[in-house]
C-alpha cells in the first residue's frame, strides 16, 4: 500500500459516509417502515379469509417474491417512464424497496400470527371483543415480539440491498464509491472500504437487535411468570 492510496482511501472515506448517512439509512428507515405497514396489512387480510382480498394479496406475494429486486427497480424507473409515469429516483426506490420487503415480512408475519394459540382468539370472543379488537389487542403484540428477530434480519438486509439504488441513479454510498473508483483507478481499495462501512453499519443493527431481543425476553419471561401465578387458595374450615 503506497501513499498515494492511504491518501485516497483517507479521504474518500468521508465521502462514502455522508451519502451513507444522508441517503442509505433514511431510504432503509423510510422503505423498511412502510414495508412494515404493507406487511401487517397483507398478513391480516390473508389470516382473515377474506377471499378476494386473500386471492390478490397471495399474488402480490408471489409477484414480487419470484421477481429479482434489481428487476423491479427497472421497472418501477426505467420501465414506466417508457408509458409517461416518471418518479424520482429516491422516491421510486422507496416504493420498490417498501413494496419487495412487505411481501416477505407479510409471510414472517402471517406465520407468527398462526402461531399464537386459538384458545386466546376464543377467550376474546368471551370477553366481547371484535375479530379487529383481539388481533389489534390479544395477537398482533404476540405476533410481532415473535417475529421481532427475523424482521430485524429483513431490516439488516435491507440496508444492504440499498446499494441497488446505485443503479437507478440514487446517489448512495455505493455510487459514491463507483464515482471514486471512476476518478482514482483503484477499484479493489475502495469497494473494500465501502463494504468495510457496511459491515460497520450492520454491525451497530446487529448489537441493537442483540440488545432489542434481551428485552423483549424479560419482558416475555415476566409476562410468563405472571400468567402462572395463581391466587393463594382459601382456607377450608
Amino acid at each position: 500500500m503506497n501513499e498515494r492510496l492511504i491518501r485516497i482511501l483517507a479521504n474518500s472515506f468521508t465521502d462514502i459516509l455522508i451519502p451513507g448517512i444522508m441517503v442509505t439509512i433514511p431510504l432503509t428507515i423510510i422503505s423498511f417502515s412502510l414495508a412494515l405497514v404493507i406487511a401487517v396489512f397483507v398478513a391480516l387480510v390473508q389470516v382473515a379469509n377474506i377471499k378476494v382480498l386473500k386471492q390478490i394479496a397471495r399474488f402480490y406475494i408471489w409477484v414480487i417474491r419470484g421477481t429479482p429486486l434489481l428487476v423491479q427497480l427497472y421497472i418501477a424507473f426505467f420501465g414506466l417512464a417508457k408509458i409517461g409515469i416518471i418518479i424520482n429516483p429516491f422516491p421510486c426506490a422507496v416504493i420498490v424497496f417498501a413494496l419487495n420487503e412487505g411481501a416477505y415480512c407479510a409471510e414472517t408475519i402471517r406465520a407468527a400470527i398462526e402461531s399464537v394459540s386459538t384458545g386466546q382468539i376464543e377467550a376474546g370472543y368471551c370477553v366481547g371483543m371484535n375479530y379487529w379488537q383481539i388481533m389489534r389487542r390479544i395477537v398482533l403484540p404476540q405476533a410481532l415480539r415473535t417475529a421481532f428477530p427475523t424482521l430485524f434480519n429483513s431490516l439488516i438486509g435491507m440496508v444492504k440491498d440499498t446499494s441497488l439504488a446505485a443503479n437507478i441513479t440514487v446517489v448512495e454510498m455505493f455510487m459514491t464509491t463507483q464515482r471514486i473508483v471512476a476518478r482514482t483507478y483503484e477499484p479493489l481499495a475502495l469497494y473494500i472500504e465501502v463494504a468495510i462501512i457496511y459491515l460497520i453499519f450492520c454491525t451497530v443493527l446487529t448489537k441493537v437487535q442483540a440488545f432489542g431481543e434481551k428485552r423483549l425476553g424479560k419482558y416475555l419471561m415476566k409476562g410468563d411468570g405472571s400468567s402462572v401465578r395463581s391466587k393463594k387458595p382459601k382456607k377450608i374450615i
